[in-house]
């Protein structure tokens, strides 16, 4: 019988059933009423004495109650628009996965040798114009930490060569704490109200475990003074500031969050924040940090417990696991990738890091974007529609034929199926008569030929003149 009305096989990938959310949401609680969050800003205490009385304070630590929690809960949309830097909507969350590069890379690693240098301005607008006209790359967060200006101004001349050299939107973290409200004025000085239409997310930490430091406070309540969003973002090593086991780092990581949230209404009614966690584990033998296959499923359920929640979210970018563009960085970029979009991930915002997240790497941006176009065509799925013209051209090719030169091939073939613009398809005798050639080769070949078109925005000149003149 044939269909009367096309369907979509749309391919889903979903970690917790409802039970676990519940159990992980209450494990959580039970940590926040029970053991609490140490605050290190007597004026965030005071919030949570005036709201929920003397008796959830001892010392600088907060007893945080399930119904604050709830309070909270209710009092922050559950979703988010946010703009590019002339008004126009970019995207929403939730939706489906949106990709950032980033983010505060020490080190610039050259595509062409794989040298890593110091981190300069003119690498930062390299990197954000690579990320402008990369389609995969909804966001621009900070790609690095500037190193040839004065530290006391590193934070402004990044953001003004993030602003100057691109239209989409921006995901800001300022490495010095206290510069948070200069490069916000900077901002505003060169594009006016920055709530109105929001291009700029602010990127906050607190501390794993329980710990929400003075630091992260301040620019909570400066963010929120503005009515500005903000993301809220935790960063765990299981085994050493997290319990190394999944459920144990996953229930203190969401707790954690949502003492977060609890602050961020406290502070501000209504205020829009993005929840996430970047669950990572520690190497007892490197002393480092990485991620593993349970990272990308404590990601995953993380991104499930803020759908539970109706909050949107940020999570891992599966970054920082390569040493150039090699099979380490690309087993971790399509595993995040592919994963993030077949799951309920919200933004991931941090893609292109090398090194233990030390050394940015251009050529892991281009492939990262060449990875989520093919990951976004695989989560799309396809329609099962009315197959009566196929039917009709099988039946026309009969048993041995060919479709070759059919109506739907002729129609179709052009789109029917992905197509690299870095790696071509080469038969055996092709590779042999190109000399053998390794696939990095054009991936390296064809991250420096685009780097070398690059353009900044229209209104670059215009805007680093007055942002050179704000800071002085």
């Amino acid at each position: 019988m044939v269909q009367d009305t096309a369907s979509v096989v749309r391919p889903k990938l979903t970690v917790l059933d409802s039970g676990q959310i519940g159990q992980i949401h209450n494990y959580s609680l039970e940590v926040l009423s029970s053991v609490g969050v140490r605050i290190d800003s007597e004026r965030a205490r005071q919030l949570f004495v005036k709201a929920l009385g003397a008796g959830v304070i001892a010392g600088d630590r907060v007893r945080v109650p399930r119904e604050a929690v709830e309070w909270a809960l209710g009092t922050a949309p559950a979703t988010m628009e946010v703009y590019d830097r002339r008004g126009n909507l970019a995207f929403r969350l939730p939706d489906q996965t949106r990709f950032g590069i980033g983010v505060t890379a020490l080190y610039y690693q050259d595509p062409e040798t794989d040298k890593v240098t110091p981190f300069t301005r003119k690498h930062m607008e390299m990197m954000v114009r690579l990320g402008t006209v990369l389609p995969s790359f909804d966001a621009i967060s900070t790609v690095g930490i500037v190193q040839d200006v004065p530290p006391g101004v590193s934070d402004l001349y990044a953001t003004l060569e993030m602003t100057a050299n691109t239209i989409k939107p921006l995901v800001i973290l300022v490495s010095d704490e206290k510069a948070f409200p200069t490069v916000m004025d900077l901002l505003q000085h060169l594009h006016g109200d920055l709530s109105a239409r929001p291009f700029v997310l602010p990127y906050f930490n607190p501390i794993s475990p329980l710990v929400i430091n003075r630091g992260t406070v301040d620019k909570m309540y400066h963010a929120a003074q503005r009515s500005l969003p903000f993301i809220y973002s935790n960063y765990g090593m299981a085994g050493a500031s997290t319990p190394i086991t999944p459920t144990g780092a996953l229930v203190l990581l969401n707790a954690e969050l949502l003492a977060g949230l609890v602050l961020s209404q406290l502070i501000k009614e209504g205020t829009p924040i993005i929840l996430g966690s970047l669950p990572a584990f520690f190497d007892m033998k490197g002393m480092g940090s990485f991620y593993d296959p349970r990272s990308y499923l404590m990601d995953l359920a993380c991104a499930e417990m803020m759908v539970y929640y109706q909050l949107p979210h940020c999570g891992t970018s599966g970054s920082g696991m390569g040493w150039g563009a090699d099979l380490l960085a690309g087993g971790h970029q399509w595993f995040n990738h592919l994963v993030s979009c077949l799951g309920k991930v919200g933004l991931a915002p941090f893609v292109g890091d090398n090194l233990g997240s030390k050394a940015f790497s251009p050529t892991i941006v281009v492939y990262a974007d060449e990875i989520i176009k093919q990951a976004r065509l695989f989560a799309r799925g396809f329609v099962v529609e009315d197959a009566t013209a196929a039917i009709g051209e099988i039946e026309e090719a009969g048993p041995g034929g060919t479709f070759l030169m059919s109506n739907l091939t002729l129609r179709s073939f052009r789109s029917a199926y992905y197509t690299s613009e870095i790696f071509p398809r080469l038969t055996l005798e092709e590779w042999q008569a190109w000399g053998a050639p390794n696939a990095v080769q054009f991936l390296k070949q064809y991250t420096q030929d685009l780097l070398a078109e690059l353009e900044g925005a229209e209104d670059h000149s215009e805007l680093l003149a007055r942002g050179l003149e704000f800071i002085g």
